[in-house]
């Protein structure tokens, strides 16, 4: 075969590190962006966090730079206003320098640390020191403890658990049992249960005799609660030979009850979201501005920088290098709120009416829409759109939660699948227990409003919204 040279040209698209920076940190959640930017900041000497306290040393004589920035990153500049270039920032102030003061002018207050509570197994053992039993008995009852689980169940049988002690302490199941009993009548009640039905059973018993309903109710709990899951109240009437309105007492008393008694105790650790986006309603319109507790404030040591015009440093190149990096995210931070907010104002302008009357008035939106709108690509929106959050009047949402797809109307338009779940919730929520909607009846009551939904879409819905099925929403 012989070899010959040819002459191609052909496009070939290729990220340089600034772009790939950009969509990295566009595409991070607030926490995960601060994390980033600790990383960041460990790494590059040339980059530094301020501190509100220090911020206003910093700001030029004349100021130009800052009130550049603050127009873009705090309010964002008006459409036909030049985008800031790299040499319209102040790199000595931080980014974003509005972050510091809240619009209404307060300071940031320090997060409140929650009262150490102590685990269920603290509890119980506190209690059991309290007692009169045996150094024994103690021992025993302590073992059953750690075998519990979050909601205080017994999570082995005592037969696995005297398998499990040492053969020459000699405890038997007879000794389990007791400790089992010293156990369960320990705080709070139910605590030490092997099934949801015992832990029922061991709260009705605990209330006092002359309570309405309970030995009804402690026949159902002991051999009936499937039936009384299930809703199938014609079968308990049968079977406890008791009318509707003795059945509805101990029905309420059992919903009384805590299935799940060392919930309460469960090491549950409260996430707390910082919204991106704040949305105001200012003279009957709606304004959406980046929420300054979420805008990092960054800037470029100075002193560092000064080291950088002596040309016989040593380090030179490398802190160039450095300082360049620095600038690049200080840059890119800047970029990311920004893109943020137009697709913030771009979402509130097309969803007026469901921050005017909630959720029945969203209309039908998808990411093409926004993309097309502000010239961006659909991709972009879609990570600006993910795990960012957005502060309204009617609750903190994720900025995905504004797009869905749509239903077809009679009259040839499109209903947002949000206002039909709102709907469907309205309709359930207004429903007579005793004759609840099915999906067919559900679906033929949009109808009749002009919005096309099938069965199964109903379903899908209801499914979606944690809404039984008609059989178990049927009461007495």
């Amino acid at each position: 075969m012989k070899q010959t040279l040819q002459l191609k040209l052909s496009q070939q698209l290729t990220l340089t590190p600034q772009l790939q920076q950009s969509i990295r940190l566009l595409q991070l959640s607030t926490l995960e962006l601060d994390q980033e930017l600790e990383k960041f900041l460990m790494e590059n000497p040339l980059l530094e966090r301020v501190d509100a306290e220090s911020e206003s040393v910093s700001v030029p004589p004349n100021g130009a730079g800052r009130e550049e920035y603050v127009a873009s990153a705090g309010e964002a500049p008006a459409d036909d206003a030049p985008s800031g270039d790299a040499a319209d920032i102040d790199w000595f102030t931080d980014a974003p320098s509005a972050a510091a003061r809240r619009e209404d002018g307060e300071e940031s207050e320090y997060p409140q640390l929650a009262a150490c509570t102590p685990t269920l197994g603290e509890y119980l053992i506190g209690q059991l020191a309290l007692t009169q039993l045996s150094a024994r008995d103690k021992s025993l009852v302590n073992t059953l403890i750690a075998a519990l689980d979050e909601g205080g169940y017994l999570s082995q049988s005592l037969e696995e658990i005297a398998e499990m002690l040492p053969p020459e302490l000699g405890v038997g199941l007879d000794e389990l049992h007791i400790a089992l009993h010293q156990l369960q009548s320990l705080d709070p009640t139910g605590v030490g249960a092997r099934t949801p039905a015992e832990c029922l059973e061991l709260q009705l018993k605990a209330l006092p005799a002359n309570t309405p309903a309970r030995e009804l109710a402690i026949g159902i709990v002991h051999a009936h609660l499937g039936a009384l899951a299930a809703h199938d109240y014609v079968r308990l009437k049968r079977q406890l030979h008791c009318d509707d309105q003795s059945l509805r007492e101990a029905q309420h008393l059992i919903q009384s009850l805590n299935p799940h008694p060392g919930a309460e105790y469960a090491a549950n650790e409260t996430r707390y979201i910082v919204p991106d986006v704040i949305v105001r309603k200012v003279k009957n319109a709606w304004i959406a501005s980046l929420n300054p507790d979420a805008m990092p404030k960054l800037r470029i040591n100075r002193m560092y920088a000064e080291i950088l015009q002596d040309k016989q440093h040593s380090c030179g190149g490398q802190m160039s290098n450095q300082l360049q990096e620095a600038r690049w995210l200080i840059k890119n931070v800047q970029q990311r709120f920004e893109t943020i907010l137009r697709v913030s104002r771009a979402i509130v302008e097309r969803q007026r009416n469901f921050l005017d009357h909630g959720e029945v008035a969203m209309r039908p939106l998808v990411l093409r829409e926004i993309a097309e709108t502000l010239d961006l690509h659909e991709s972009t929106v879609s990570r600006v759109t993910t795990q960012k959050f957005m502060a309204t009047p009617r609750g903190i949402f994720e900025l995905k939660y504004f797009f869905g797809s749509h239903v077809a109307t009679e009259t040839g338009g499109a209903c947002s699948a949000t206002a039909i779940r709102a709907l469907l919730k309205q309709l359930v929520h207004a429903e007579d227990c005793k004759r609840p909607l099915s999906d067919s009846k559900i679906a033929r009551i949009l109808s009749e409003q002009g919005i096309v939904v099938a069965r199964r879409t109903i379903a899908k819905y209801r499914e979606s919204l944690h809404i039984p099925p008609v059989s178990l929403r049927k009461s007495l």
